[in-house]
């Protein structure tokens, strides 16, 4: 199995409900992880355009 080196991950935590977008872990939210840095930076683009707030 591949071993994946925790800094080669990007993270964030996701609550649509309330539509907040969190670069630490929050209690309640989605955990989406990614091993590219330019998925990463393209969900952050979309999550913007659909108006979610960043903490």
């Amino acid at each position: 199995m591949e071993q994946i080196n925790p800094s080669d991950l990007w993270r964030m935590w996701v609550c649509p409900e309330r539509k907040i977008v969190s670069f630490h872990a929050e209690a309640g939210f989605r955990l989406l992880e990614f091993r590219s840095r330019e998925l990463f930076l393209r969900c952050v683009d979309r999550y913007t355009g659909a108006q979610y707030r960043y903490q």
